[in-house]
């Protein structure tokens, strides 16, 4: 099997977009279920720490893998059949097979957002462990992404094993060639240098302002980010994502009357950079952005 997908990247990408088909099916579950299990956590914290009755939770067990997914508006639990990427949508012509009330497009549309992710990954970097690990850490970046659009948080059961995993990571770096694995001195400076950077301009903020501009976890995903992709990228992505995030809340205020108040989760734009800079390369980035300069 290794030799027929080193072989054959045809091959290779397409069995990848498959899988990650998959996975994005189960990132679906993640998105929705992941924000509930923290605050039904949160409450039972808070309760255990005022001295106050629990609050009531029903003893059936909710976690990312029981109960079985079903429908939101009728209950009925989802089949095998209903439940294929994509393809189970386009059949259902996007509606429940029992109530007939109309499913979320967004449910395709992060199966088909995965798939392609993970695809251009394989062909950006070809079968091995880089192609693997890419994938991963898109898998990741995705979840984060729309869980922080949602709910304006970053859960630390995703971005702090990412960190752990991207300077594990660093292990594997080849000392004379050029990949996606840094050596352990720039993941450690990349982590380090990418949390401390925004938790200083977020401590300069509160400072100025009172007020609290981003949140802890968008720290950790950008040290994290760090940890994968080496300190040169870090104020790459900053760069990257501060320029599409401000683009992004300008298009919100002006096309969609977004009220100026309401916070703006920074959470999908680092990911959204941290992916360019991983499928890139920070060379090329750089080279680029001097190409232009001169």
């Amino acid at each position: 099997m290794v030799e027929l997908f080193s072989q054959s990247p045809e091959l290779f990408i397409a069995v990848a977009f498959v899988f990650a088909l998959l996975v994005g099916s189960f990132l679906n579950v993640v998105i929705y279920r992941l924000p509930l299990m923290m605050h039904r956590e949160w409450r039972e914290q808070c309760a255990e720490l005022q001295s106050t009755p629990a609050p009531e939770i029903p003893d059936a067990p909710f976690n990312l893998i029981l109960p079985r997914s079903a429908c939101p508006s009728c209950g009925a639990q989802i089949n095998a059949w209903q439940n294929i990427p994509v393809v189970s949508y386009l059949m259902l012509r996007g509606r429940c097979a029992g109530c007939k009330q109309k499913i979320s497009t967004r449910y395709p549309l992060i199966e088909s957002l995965s798939a392609i992710l993970a695809a251009s990954c394989a062909w950006q970097f070809g079968f091995g462990w880089e192609a693997l690990m890419a994938i991963g850490l898109t898998c990741a970046l995705v979840a984060i992404s729309v869980i922080d659009y949602d709910h304006q948080l970053i859960p630390d059961s995703i971005v702090v094993p990412m960190v752990w995993v991207g300077l594990g990571m660093s292990l594997l770096h080849p000392m004379p060639a050029q990949s996606l694995f840094v050596s352990p001195a720039d993941s450690i400076l990349g982590a380090m240098v990418g949390y401390l950077s925004l938790w200083s301009v977020y401590q300069l903020f509160k400072l100025a302002t009172g007020k609290e501009g981003m949140g802890y976890g968008d720290f950790k995903l950008l040290a994290a980010l760090g940890a994968w992709l080496g300190l040169e990228a870090v104020p790459i992505i900053i760069l990257m994502s501060a320029v599409v995030g401000a683009v992004a809340g300008i298009g919100l205020i002006v096309l969609r009357g977004r009220d100026r108040q309401l916070p703006i989760p920074f959470g999908p734009y680092l990911a959204a950079a941290g992916w360019m800079t991983m499928m890139l390369g920070v060379d090329t980035i750089k080279n680029a952005y001097l190409d232009t300069m001169m």
